[in-house]
């Protein structure tokens, strides 16, 4: 079955007014209100990005949906899950007070950001998905509740699953800590010995305190590590290793498998908004300024999860001849996680770009 994914183009660097009317154009033509009834409680699944990230998703943009949004009747509200790793967004106080400071408030986007795995990022409920890995996934507790989902994604590369968009948004993005560990739970990192400087980094930033110095070098404690992958993405010494080439094809199957129990009962429920602006090759968790990696292109919208992710990865690829994912982390293979997403009935790989102007 073929799906349709509604594009609008942006040239590089446009400002952002621009951008505002564009995305309130895109939601407009792509009839973004048929998921949602009046009084309904709507989900707007969001990235506020880590301290001094600047790439992230505007406030304003996600501003014109919540409006747009509250037109057709919805109560809506921005949300997102505590992470793994330490830093801003690792519990839900914190979370909320850095939303507020990078200018997702109530007054500038229209809804409170509450979010939707409590206060320690383990209000969460179990769900029967009878996936190939998974019988069953743990998902924050209120994306079950709420009626509706409005998922806005930042497209960016990923140095664990290649592609970060809205797949990864739903199944990584929406899952409770648990569920988390889960999809990180075959990664097994390695200190490269000749490489470490012993800076000690890795070690602050590891949630876990599964990292020692020993002989000169750090030493990852096996049984303690939960495979979050912090270590890797704060060396710049290249002194990190693990098997991608088997443990992120895990990780991405089972990251659709998330994806599917955070959309239980959820059809005709939730749309999709693919943003293809100021794209990186490291997702927003990334603290720090990150440079672009490819020219601005624009924003899509639909109502399909797989087909978006990728229009995205093609759009990429027709401007820069090579997709992001291959551009940030060429060995890694995105179609992983799509292919298995289409497998698991999330939607098609088959779809139609209709140009909105």
């Amino acid at each position: 079955m073929t799906s349709k994914v509604y594009f609008i183009e942006l040239a590089d660097r446009t400002g952002i007014e621009t951008c505002v009317q564009a995305i309130r154009s895109l939601f407009k033509a792509s009839n973004a209100t048929s998921v949602i009834d009046p009084k309904d409680f709507l989900a707007v699944k969001v990235h506020v990005g880590e301290k001094g990230n600047v790439t992230h998703i505007p406030a304003d943009l996600v501003a014109a949906i919540v409006g747009m949004a509250k037109d057709a009747g919805a109560i809506p509200f921005l949300t997102d899950t505590s992470t793994l790793y330490k830093g801003e967004r690792s519990n839900a106080v914190n979370h909320i007070l850095h939303a507020y400071s990078n200018g997702f408030t109530i007054d500038k986007t229209g809804a409170p950001f509450i979010p939707a795995d409590g206060l320690a990022g383990n209000t969460e409920t179990e769900v029967v998905i009878n996936g190939e890995l998974h019988e069953s996934v743990h998902v924050a507790r209120e994306i079950l509740v709420t009626d509706s989902i409005m998922v806005i994604s930042h497209c960016t590369g990923h140095m664990c699953a290649g592609l970060g968009s809205s797949i990864k948004n739903l199944g990584m993005g929406l899952s409770s800590r648990m569920g988390k560990m889960r999809q990180h739970s075959v990664i097994q990192p390695e200190v490269i010995k000749r490489r470490c400087t012993a800076c000690e980094k890795c070690m602050r930033w590891c949630p876990e305190n599964a990292i020692e110095q020993r002989d000169g070098s750090s030493f990852i404690l096996a049984e303690k590590c939960i495979g979050c992958g912090e270590c890797i993405a704060v060396c710049r010494f290249e002194a990190i290793k693990y098997d991608f080439a088997s443990e992120s094809v895990f990780l991405q199957k089972s990251m659709a498998e998330h994806a599917l129990g955070c959309l239980k009962d959820k059809k005709g429920k939730v749309f999709y908004f693919n943003v293809l602006l100021n794209m990186t090759k490291d997702c927003d968790c990334m603290a720090g300024v990150q440079k672009k990696c490819i020219p601005d292109i624009g924003i899509l919208a639909s109502d399909d999860p797989v087909a978006i992710d990728k229009a995205a990865l093609d759009l990429t690829e027709n401007e820069q001849g090579i997709n992001l994912a291959r551009l940030s982390y060429p060995h890694l293979d995105p179609m992983v996680q799509l292919k298995h997403a289409e497998k698991m009935g999330l939607g098609s790989l088959e779809y139609e770009i209709e140009h909105v102007l």
